[in-house]
């Protein structure tokens, strides 16, 4: 192990993005001693989770030169995962007294509530004096070439006009990975005359009445758009590459929707060829593919990339090896439960930046990078899932939890989410069901934070 910075040690830090992960970065920081800046872009905290009826001039996304949306939320967006697994550890994501009556107290509320509950975690931390609203960072960058531990930060912002170039002793990037659209490679849609967009421009289905959509993916954005949209369009047809080739199911409920296997190709007349041998006349695709992670403002020589959406090199998803502990990422990884994660990378950043948590020397730092890439490549997963969690989160979650001396997961968390994943493959229309015994235990632990 390197040996731990000085005990209790206090450096300037600065925190790009004031959406969940910075947030949480923020309180977690400041408990720990730190001095806290964060940046954030937009006029209020919370990230993704700020619904804006507001799109982009390219609906594909792709157009560099487009006024960048933040967000992705759409209209009739709610949560995936319960209240009880969703919100922070410590600040549980629960149903306040005296909070307005326009609040969503539902188990699986709107993205309206989850900004509100964020709304109120920086409330009750007062997390927002640390925050400079309105404040785009244009360049995250080792202060001096070769000096390892002084990060140069430049800022502007918007309502005054000013641009600020500041040194900072370490720099944790907590930027989303919500706002650059990852596309479907289709065969011949270059010269396909339909529509294209990305589910990052989409908010309401009421434009597409009457017409014949093909969503692609398989994620639960695609579920959840694919049934909005099946309220008003002709037809609706979800294409999904892990689907047999074979497929083509009607989904139960709908007149007016279909699960395909993959697209094939597509021809200039607007047909949609499906592996299954379907052909359909469409009005417009939308990629519901998920986003790449992008870093625009991060200059680090070419020493941290994203290759094919692997952000490397890093470890535990969290540190560069080469600039450990002065530049760290959270909320790298694809988590079912992304706040409770969020959370414990904080702490153990936190925590190795004021000494009190030892890192592994950079040598072996290095060394288990290159076993887990070797890993994944034996086990034939593709360079872009890196970072997706899956079945392993709890384990991960875990090992953070023993860097920062914290209890581990708590068993209803993991028996309620998994029961959730289960129940909503099977029914992913339906979001409330029975489980009061893991509630009880649930509101048994919360108790000891009210």
């Amino acid at each position: 192990m390197t040996p731990a910075l000085s005990p209790t040690r206090s450096h300037n830090v600065a925190v790009i993005g004031a959406g969940p992960a910075g947030l949480v970065a923020a309180r977690e920081l400041r408990r720990e001693g730190h001095s806290v800046v964060v940046f954030e872009k937009q006029k209020q905290g919370g990230g993704t989770w700020i619904y804006t009826d507001e799109v982009e001039s390219d609906p594909l996304s792709v157009d560099s030169t487009r006024s960048i949306v933040h967000s992705s939320v759409y209209s009739s967006l709610r949560i995936n995962g319960t209240r009880e697994c969703t919100g922070f550890r410590d600040f549980p994501f629960v149903v306040r007294s005296g909070v307005s009556e326009s609040r969503d107290p539902r188990r699986f509320p709107s993205h309206g509530e989850v900004l509100a509950y964020l709304q109120d975690f920086a409330k009750e931390f007062a997390i927002e004096e640390m925050v400079r609203f309105e404040t785009e960072v244009l360049k995250v960058a080792p202060a001096l070439e070769g000096e390892i531990g002084k990060w140069r930060i430049e800022s502007t912002e918007k309502e005054k006009r000013v641009r600020r170039d500041e040194i900072y002793d370490a720099a944790v990037v907590c930027n989303g990975h919500y706002v650059e659209p990852r596309l479907a490679q289709i065969p011949g849609i270059s010269s396909w005359l339909g529509k294209e967009m990305h589910s990052h421009n989409y908010r309401i289905p009421e434009p597409f009445k009457d017409q014949i959509v093909v969503l692609i993916g398989n994620s639960s954005s695609a579920e959840d758009i694919s049934r909005d949209i099946a309220t008003f369009a002709k037809e609706v047809h979800v294409a999904c590459r892990s689907n047999p080739a074979d497929t083509f199911i009607k989904q139960t409920g709908y007149n007016n929707l279909w699960t395909h296997s993959s697209i094939e190709c597509v021809h200039e007349d607007g047909s949609v060829v499906f592996q299954n041998g379907k052909t359909i006349s469409v009005d417009i695709i939308m990629h519901c593919t998920g986003y790449k992670y992008h870093f625009p403002f991060l200059d680090t020589n070419g020493i941290v990339t994203v290759d094919d959406n692997r952000v490397g090199p890093l470890c535990k998803d969290v540190f560069p090896p080469a600039f450990a502990p002065w530049l760290s990422f959270i909320g790298i990884p694809w988590q079912v439960l992304p706040f409770p994660m969020f959370e414990l990378q904080s702490k153990w950043i936190a925590g190795v930046l004021s000494g009190r948590i030892p890192l592994p020397s950079k040598e072996d730092m290095i060394m288990e990078i290159k076993t887990f890439y070797s890993t994944l490549e034996v086990q034939g997963i593709p360079k872009r899932y890196t970072h997706r969690m899956g079945n392993t989160q709890f384990e991960y979650d875990n090992w953070l939890a023993s860097q920062c001396w914290c209890s581990e997961t708590e068993e209803w968390r993991k028996e309620m989410c998994s029961a959730n994943v289960v129940r909503m493959e099977a029914h992913p229309e339906t979001y409330e069901w029975e489980d009061h015994h893991l509630i009880s235990q649930a509101y048994q632990d919360f108790s000891l934070y009210s």
